[in-house]
């Protein structure tokens, strides 16, 4: 499952986790992302601690079977698409089922602005998203993608599609987790997922788009291509 940030990724990771085939990993690129471009987040060390940062060595991870003593038939990866830098291998892509997660970069930006950060284009991750999706386009594959706006607004009707889609029974503990951190989280959880952890399911539909502020409107203006490129490609519920 890729996607940008601020998506529904990690709620949706949750919804997979109640699966009872199910096998979730969060972020495994993340401390491989860090080493390679050196870039300062929030818990860098204690992530670059939990995690093998040698990208090669994450790739054949992400191709393993679930580990003993479940092994467990669906194995679910939450991935980032900012995280897929020059040094990180591609090719194993082709040996998995990929699925891309989208959500209107107005939305995304509103959110980046809540908190009074500033995002550029590449923040938003669609671009990234779109190259991702077109590399795999032009190996003869067929990723589906699904739009985090559908989720919310008809969550049993889309994961229902999404599972057909994928081959996978429905599963209806998929629509809501416990409250609290869950064992799939990463290190990085106490940081990022205060929400999340608040959470016991999808929030209800979003409303109209928010208003762009003039200063971010060019980040718009570049994503929003590549997100209407996407958009016509998603899984209808």
């Amino acid at each position: 499952m890729w996607s940008g940030p601020r998506s529904l990724s990690t709620a949706l990771m949750y919804s997979f986790a109640q699966r009872a085939d199910t096998h979730v990993i969060d972020e495994p690129f993340y401390a491989a992302y860090l080493k390679l471009t050196g870039l300062d987040h929030p818990m860098r060390d204690a992530v670059l601690e939990s995690q093998p940062t040698d990208p090669a060595r994450v790739a054949a991870d992400c191709l393993a079977p679930a580990p003993l003593p479940a092994r467990l038939p669906v194995v679910y990866q939450k991935h980032m698409v900012h995280h897929m830098v020059p040094g990180v291998p591609l090719n194993w892509m082709r040996q998995v089922t990929n699925v891309f997660l989208i959500r209107h970069p107005a939305r995304i930006i509103a959110s980046y602005a809540a908190k009074r950060e500033n995002p550029e284009t590449d923040d938003l991750g669609i671009v990234a998203t779109g190259a991702l999706h077109d590399r795999l386009v032009a190996q003869g594959e067929a990723p589906v993608v699904v739009a985090a706006e559908d989720i919310r607004a008809a969550p049993e009707a889309t994961l229902r599609a999404l599972c057909a889609a994928l081959g996978l029974d429905w599963d209806p503990a998929m629509l809501s987790w416990p409250a609290g951190p869950r064992p799939e989280d990463g290190v990085w959880a106490a940081h990022w997922y205060g929400s999340i952890h608040r959470s016991t399911g999808f929030q209800s539909a979003e409303g109209p788009l928010p208003d762009t502020p003039d200063a971010l409107r060019p980040v718009l203006d570049a994503a929003l291509p590549v997100w209407e490129r996407l958009n016509e490609k998603r899984l209808r519920p």
